[in-house]
């Protein structure tokens, strides 16, 4: 079945997820992870029946009323009004791609074998990804604590028949949905709902969504500023290989490799140079560039171990006869890192900025604004505010949502990770970049047509090639706003591969 993906008790890898989202893949469960949801599942009703001892979350209450034993005839009851009682979210909704990727996440989650849930609420699950039925789930709720209780309600009702979906298009009632495909709602269990909505899906599905999203604009940042650096007169000295290896840092010495290879056969580069030196948007970009590089692998890293891993609560391991009630719903890791490659995106727009500056301000050799007739024309003087004034909201962006906390719960939750808030905050920083970054190209190869009839880099030459068939050169005042919109399109768009081996991420 080459266009399904096996879920089983393998590592889950970013290449994969990304073969799943861009290849549309459909996903299947294999007979390895069946049978430990269903032998995690036996055990669980044999416990129930066993025991008079309360377990949390399967015969008593939750979070402060953990203390309230629920009577075997209403464990089901219980988790269907969980599951409705914390769908509180607002805000915007969740984009759908990003509720996939939550979907997929607690797919794989469950398929471990420890969470207590049904084969058939799994499998519908499953059905539910495979049929493009797309829960509404919204952005504000959760503090990253419990897991991301309220997102996963809201996307754990449609599997009851309630709340709404996105289906073939539209925004429906889940239960019209349902119906349409002769499904009909899961009854749960015990313990189902608390599995479904403790977790940090939501959480991980922003930040993979994120890390993907900023390997390709970590290689559109390399590409665009060779370009700049090109247009600007720049020198190639600052990316000499021995001045890297001697600081030892990976990212700086695979960035600085990169430009190497990148600015490889540009006569401009090659010319004699006035100037002892670039400023530092141009000049210390291995050390920038590097850093992200860096840390956005540090994140995946974190992120790899997360969606790889069983964080509802409470953990049920059959073959030790345990159930035990922790905290591994407990969303500081991500928190933490997802503040951290905030930072680090932020970055990669802040020095593209300063370079898009350094193009429009008249020096060498460049006319002021990069205008083609000056006088009657401003040029490209206002797309470099518009670039500072997004540069200006990621630094506000980056405000760190880890260190606070706030109690909840009646005290019982009084540390949590407003993880959630990071990861959201964290994927408007990356939509930035990405507006930012076209900005720079745009201004770029503006710059670089006011040095010919001298060459760029093949490769770099190509890749502007490819832009003007989009966007073309301005030599008169017109609507920049659609210019900069066919810049952006164009990044998230263009084929490309780059000129070296360097594959970020994990």
């Amino acid at each position: 079945m080459d266009n399904y993906h096996a879920i089983d008790h393998k590592k889950l890898t970013f290449k994969e997820v990304f073969e799943i989202v861009k290849k549309d893949l459909k996903l299947t469960l294999s007979e390895e992870a069946k049978n430990s949801i269903v032998k995690c599942r036996s055990y669980l009703d044999k416990k129930i029946k066993e025991t008079k001892e309360p377990i949390y979350g399967i015969n008593t209450g939750f979070g402060a009323l953990y203390n309230k034993s629920i009577s075997n005839h209403d464990l089901g009851r219980l988790q269907e009004n969980l599951v409705m009682s914390h769908a509180s979210g607002t805000g915007e909704e969740v984009p759908l791609e990003i509720v996939k990727l939550m979907m997929l996440l607690k797919i794989q989650a469950f398929s471990f074998g420890y969470s207590g849930v049904q084969l058939e609420t799994v499998e519908r699950l499953v059905q539910f990804y495979n049929h493009n039925v797309i829960p509404v789930v919204y952005q504000q709720g959760s503090l990253g604590a419990s897991g991301d209780l309220a997102p996963l309600a809201h996307m754990s009702l449609p599997l009851l028949g309630k709340g709404k979906v996105y289906f073939k298009g539209q925004k429906r009632e889940a239960a019209e949905a349902l119906k349409e495909m002769n499904w009909e709602p899961i009854k749960l269990q015990s313990k189902e709902g608390l599995a479904l909505l403790n977790g940090t899906q939501f959480m991980s599905a922003y930040g993979v969504w994120s890390v993907l999203k900023v390997f390709r604009l970590s290689d559109m940042a390399d590409i665009i500023g060779a370009i700049s650096l090109d247009a600007f007169d720049g020198r190639i000295e600052p990316f000499y290989e021995g001045l890297h290896t001697v600081r030892h840092h990976l990212g700086q010495i695979q960035t600085a490799s990169r430009f190497r290879t990148l600015l490889d056969g540009s006569d401009l580069i090659k010319q004699y140079k006035v100037h002892v030196q670039d400023p530092y948007s141009f000049r210390c970009i291995p050390q920038v560039h590097g850093a992200t590089k860096d840390a956005i692998n540090y994140v995946a890293s974190v992120l790899s171990n997360e969606i790889n891993a069983v964080t509802d609560n409470p953990t049920v391991f059959p073959d030790e006869d345990m159930i035990i009630s922790g905290g591994n719903f407990h969303g500081q890791p991500l928190a933490l890192v997802l503040d951290f490659l905030a930072i680090a995106v932020a970055e990669l727009g802040n020095i593209s900025e300063r370079r898009t500056y350094q193009l429009i301000n008249g020096n060498r050799g460049l006319p002021s604004f990069l205008v083609a007739n000056p006088g009657i024309n401003s040029g490209f003087m206002i797309p470099q505010y518009t670039a500072a004034s997004i540069v200006s909201q990621n630094k506000q962006l980056c405000t760190p949502a880890s260190v606070d906390s706030i109690v909840s719960s009646q005290g019982q939750e009084d540390h949590v990770s407003m993880g959630a808030n990071a990861a959201t905050k964290a994927f408007l920083v990356v939509m930035n970049l990405e507006k930012i970054l076209a900005i720079e190209l745009f201004n770029a190869a503006q710059a670089l047509e006011f040095r010919r009839p001298m060459k760029s880099a093949p490769y770099l030459e190509d890749f502007v090639m490819k832009y003007r068939e989009r966007v073309p050169f301005v030599t008169e005042d017109k609507i920049m706003h659609d210019e900069i919109e066919k810049s952006i399109t164009f990044l998230r768009e263009v084929d490309y591969e780059l000129p070296d081996a360097l594959i970020p991420g994990i």
